[in-house]
């Protein structure tokens, strides 16, 4: 069970995200540390576990309202070990362009993406290791129908995206994480959104779902650093 912290990332400072209600987003509150800036949460976050990935939502990007690559680009020169997973709304070739300077993974997340097209054009000039994100707010999903669908779109590593869970502490979508297993049993699937403490995390190890994405459950204490040893063992 691979376990990434997430960073959200909103008009500079890391935010509390909930329920993808993103024009209400507030500045993180952690027991990790009292600042909200982002190098000194992934340096808390470093401290708790070492943590081999970072998941950054650039909420900015993602709504086209500006970016972050100042603030990801130190976060890559201050922790170069660290590999990036970036969601900036990516939905054309020209926005992954924007941040080729900065080592960082692109995901893709549906909700960003218009047609099945453009998803398959950006895959096909960007050859670099990619993720998709399926994304879902109050159950519904945002993205074209094919990327749902058909496994055959899907890259090695997926994520489940579950906005509406998203710092609800009401546990992740077992039955949608279950069934995208189903369909691609040999993609690693991530669970995001929901994830309360070490009990979910065993019981996505039980179904088989590869790893997780989590913010709450990392700053609130409800997982510790014993708890994290355990689930990634």
């Amino acid at each position: 069970m691979n376990i990434i912290p997430v960073l959200d990332l909103m008009n500079g400072q890391v935010v509390h995200a909930k329920h993808g209600d993103r024009l209400n987003y507030l500045p993180i509150q952690s027991t990790l540390c009292s600042s909200s800036q982002p190098l000194a949460i992934v340096d808390a976050f470093l401290e708790l576990y070492p943590f081999k990935q970072l998941y950054i939502a650039d909420i900015n990007a993602i709504q086209k309202n500006g970016d972050h690559r100042n603030i990801i680009s130190s976060i890559t020169l201050a922790f170069p070990n660290l590999e990036i997973y970036l969601d900036a709304g990516f939905s054309s070739t020209e926005d992954i362009n924007i941040f080729n300077k900065i080592k960082v993974t692109p995901v893709l997340g549906s909700e960003s993406i218009t047609t099945i097209d453009d998803y398959r054009a950006i895959t096909k000039e960007h050859k670099k290791r990619m993720l998709l994100s399926l994304d879902f707010k109050n159950d519904v999903y945002q993205g074209p129908p094919a990327l749902l669908q058909d496994s055959k779109y899907w890259q090695n590593e997926l994520i489940l995206m579950s906005l509406s869970k998203v710092g609800s502490q009401s546990g992740p979508d077992l039955e949608k994480l279950k069934h995208l297993k189903k369909m691609s049993p040999q993609t690693k699937i991530y669970a995001a959104g929901g994830v309360r403490d070490l009990g979910d995390l065993n019981t996505l190890k039980s179904e088989n779902i590869d790893g997780a994405l989590i913010a709450s459950a990392i700053h609130n204490g409800n997982l510790s650093q014993s708890d994290l040893i355990k689930a990634q063992a």
